[in-house]
């Protein structure tokens, strides 16, 4: 079984190996587990999103007044569509949650933090294509 944790109500779903991850629906408020697009995470959020997610996530720390940071955006959703289910793909608005983004030490924006059950494995600062994204995920997964 996979865990998802639906970006529409935060509810833990599991997923059965046979079932497509990509077609599945949130059992509490029935909304699609994925839809190509980042999960917006707040505060309150974040926690759940890292700790009960069976497939990494993919955090951009960004916020709004950030250029590089909207540039970037675009990418990053394409880079979701490109990796879902497989990744999870969310996004911290820094300005929001600015505890979060301390206790990650981030330091510059936009920053990508890739986690797996809850721990960091690769960090990556600066604006990025979305093919560039994708590899350097795949090449964080694999080493």
């Amino acid at each position: 079984m996979t865990d998802i944790v639906c970006p529409a109500c935060s509810a833990v779903n599991r997923v059965p190996p046979d079932k497509p991850a990509k077609a599945a629906k949130c059992g509490k408020c029935r909304a699609a587990l994925f839809d190509g697009h980042p999960v917006p995470l707040t505060a309150s959020s974040y926690g759940k999103h890292l700790e009960r997610n069976s497939i990494p996530v993919l955090v951009d720390f960004w916020a709004d007044w950030c250029g590089p940071c909207k540039t970037m955006a675009p990418e990053f959703e394409k880079a979701a569509r490109a990796m879902e289910p497989d990744v999870r793909f969310a996004k911290l608005d820094t300005e929001d949650a600015q505890q979060i983004a301390g206790a990650n030490a981030i330091r510059s924006i936009p920053t990508m933090i890739l986690f797996r059950n809850g721990r960091e494995i690769a960090r990556e600062s600066g604006a990025m294509p979305a093919g560039r994204i994708v590899q350097w995920v795949r090449g964080a997964l694999q080493g």
